[in-house]
């Protein structure tokens, strides 16, 4: 009965290893949907189409972007996780979903860990702190000055509520003692307007779409939030140089699928996120985004997603920001 047992276990596995080897060899053999969480024209819907165009001309099959925006990118990360694994349906996802958003939020109705298989990194974003120019301060010193005379009068935009912009916003709060009143919106793309408009003083945004409106003069570039300066404007001073010191918010991007997902599927889709870095037309294109490349394998990506999500644990913490 035991071998009987032993024998029909053997059988199965190597079945499902067959059936998996099978979808590797066929996929993809129709159109694949790039869900993107956010609103369209923010950073990562830019990017996203990017991606989208670069990978689909490899993959010989169209990828779709889709915008499911809203609750901090949970209910376009949440559709992918309850999507079927059958690589059709590819979450382009963020930190400020998938690691900022497990440190806000104890009632997520997914695990970004367990409901999500990562697939390579994409890219790694500075992120700048801008004001409208009708804010009177030329750099970082003056901005906190200002704000500590008029406190709760200046506002800062995010992306949503659990956003890395949001996160980010609070921890600069905190580091300059300053008080200021958050305005979430549904993505940068949707804040943009308000920002260039002065209805909303600030932004920490990703450098794709804040740099076109500081080389215009419509925004006032303060800093940027990484550790070492951005390639893209080597002029601006990190906000720890600038007075904040050990002040780090970093974005970045990766493919991840529905938890599930054949192997050999998720090495095709990782080819390609390798294959796409050395494309000179789209590192081109990234080039003018001010956005860097970045690669991984599959377990690199996960082991990096859980020990962003352990930092901004700590970060938001720290910050005080209000756990949803």
């Amino acid at each position: 009965m035991m071998r009987t047992f032993r024998t029909l276990v053997l059988a199965a596995g190597a079945l499902y290893a067959s059936a998996s080897h099978v979808a590797g060899q066929d996929y993809p053999n129709a159109p694949i949907r790039l869900i993107v969480a956010f609103a369209a024209g923010g950073s990562s819907d830019v990017l996203a189409r990017a991606v989208a165009k670069a990978m689909g001309e490899g993959l010989g099959q169209t990828v779709v972007v889709e915008n499911r925006p809203g609750a901090g990118g949970n209910i376009g990360a949440q559709s992918v996780a309850r999507a079927d694994p059958d690589g059709y349906t590819v979450l382009f996802g963020t930190n400020g979903t998938l690691a900022v958003g497990p440190a806000l939020y104890k009632d997520l109705k997914y695990d970004p860990v367990r409901d999500l298989a990562p697939v390579g990194m994409l890219h790694k974003l500075p992120n700048v702190l801008v004001i409208h120019p009708s804010i009177p301060a030329s750099n970082l010193h003056e901005l906190i000055a200002f704000a500590r005379s008029k406190p709760g009068e200046l506002t800062f935009a995010s992306a949503g509520v659990g956003s890395a912009s949001h996160l980010a916003g609070e921890l600069l709060k905190a580091a300059a003692n300053v008080d200021i009143l958050h305005v979430p919106y549904r993505g940068g793309g949707a804040a943009m307007p308000d920002l260039l408009s002065g209805r909303v003083s600030m932004m920490i945004e990703t450098i794709p779409n804040a740099l076109p409106a500081v080389r215009n003069g419509t925004l006032r570039a303060l800093g940027v939030t990484t550790p070492t300066r951005s390639s893209s404007a080597p002029d601006l001073p990190t906000l720890a140089e600038a007075g904040l010191p050990d002040f780090d918010v970093t974005s970045w991007t990766g493919l991840f699928v529905p938890a599930g997902t054949p192997r050999p599927i998720i090495e095709r889709l990782n080819a390609e996120t390798l294959r796409i870095a050395r494309d000179p037309a789209y590192l081109e294109q990234l080039k003018t985004m001010g956005t860097d490349v970045a690669v991984s394998t599959p377990e690199a990506l996960g082991a990096f997603m859980v020990k962003d999500i352990a930092k901004w644990t700590v970060a938001v913490e720290r910050s005080g920001a209000r756990a949803q």
